[in-house]
């Protein structure tokens, strides 16, 4: 009997889908399956666990949401093809996490004993293998001041109720993910957001997080690409703020927005307001000697964790920047990936 369903949705098979497979497979349970959703069939997986249906061209939550007709589990385990999950002792052992918990299913099997869990989501780590510039992009977001959030990227604090978690990482009950119609493929990134939110208050359930709950996610490489991926998150959150305010107008989404007039206002002021300026990039230096004692707590690399703070400068200015347009100048946000179906 088939229990689980991990739902990967992809563009074509690449080398991390094989890797991402590879260590789903590891897992010595006969009560799951594996679905990937790409553009077109490969047939090179030749475990009767995988099943390939090809999708034609589509975007990510698209992919997702066709696990409402497809998948056999009783729940759904989405997870990205650049990311795969912990399966082993020597995977979590450095987090100091216990010893007894560490195999993916077998924590998935004692949250979801609770009737009132709709959801579980866990933390998606920057595995070692990434390369120096990948690992620089990952600890960015080892700090409340630059990720927000970083428990979704390092397992920190205990089990508790969050109303947000993206879809790198998040097991949902099938009942629940058809009730709330599955994602909404208007949007991506963000889609997870909102596609949360619908769940919660269709179900009126609870989503955990569980810092066991551990999958390895490869980070972007280089500023170039961290900056682009950076500057989507802002757009859509700055136009969730503005149409979905229950689960996005909160305040600190604006504080990157609120830095980034605080900069850009410094070149025309600062001869007006010195010790104003003086004051605020003092405190921001303050702030940013903290972030880098928040990563160094969980990456060893004073190298990386150095090179970390001009990256989190970087993002701030970029996601401010962003949600500001996100927030006033954008109507309307359609994800380019959607099938042409769904865009007529």
């Amino acid at each position: 009997m088939i229990k689980y369903s991990f739902i990967i949705p992809v563009k074509s098979i690449n080398d991390y889908i094989k890797e991402n497979i590879s260590n789903i497979l590891k897992i010595e349970r006969d009560d799951y399956e594996i679905i990937i959703y790409a553009d077109d069939v490969d047939n090179n997986f030749y475990s009767d666990k995988v099943r390939q249906i090809a999708t034609g061209k589509c975007g990510p939550a698209e992919k997702r949401s066709l696990a409402m007709k497809d998948a056999i589990g009783d729940i759904l385990i989405f997870i990205d093809d650049d990311a795969y999950p912990a399966t082993n002792i020597d995977q979590v052992k450095k987090f100091g996490l216990n010893a007894d918990r560490y195999n993916f299913l077998d924590i998935l099997d004692e949250d979801f004993k609770d009737e009132d869990i709709v959801a579980v989501g866990g933390p998606a780590v920057t595995p070692d293998s990434d390369n120096k510039l990948q690992k620089i992009s990952g600890a960015v977001f080892l700090s409340s001041l630059s990720g927000g959030n970083p428990e979704r990227y390092i397992p920190c604090g205990e089990k508790r109720f969050v109303d947000d978690w993206p879809s790198v990482n998040l097991s949902v009950r099938k009942s629940a993910f058809i009730l709330a119609n599955g994602f909404n493929s208007k949007y991506w990134p963000g889609e997870d957001t909102l596609f949360c939110s619908d769940l919660i208050n269709k179900t009126n359930k609870r989503i955990l997080y569980d810092p066991h709950l551990i999958v390895f996610h490869h980070r972007r490489a280089g500023l170039k690409r961290h900056i682009k991926q950076i500057q989507q998150y802002g757009l859509h959150r700055g136009f969730f703020a503005k149409k979905y305010k229950k689960s996005s107008l909160k305040l600190k989404y604006f504080i990157p927005s609120i830095f980034f007039i605080f900069v850009i206002s410094s070149f025309f002021f600062w001869r007006i307001f010195p010790v104003v300026y003086k004051l605020g990039y003092f405190l921001y230096i303050i702030a940013l000697l903290k972030a880098f004692i928040d990563i160094h707590k969980y990456e060893k690399n004073t190298e990386i964790c150095l090179r970390s703070l001009y990256y989190i400068f970087f993002t701030h200015l970029a996601y401010g920047y962003s949600f500001l347009k996100g927030f006033f100048f954008t109507k309307e946000l359609n994800s380019q990936l959607r099938s042409e179906k769904l865009k007529n």
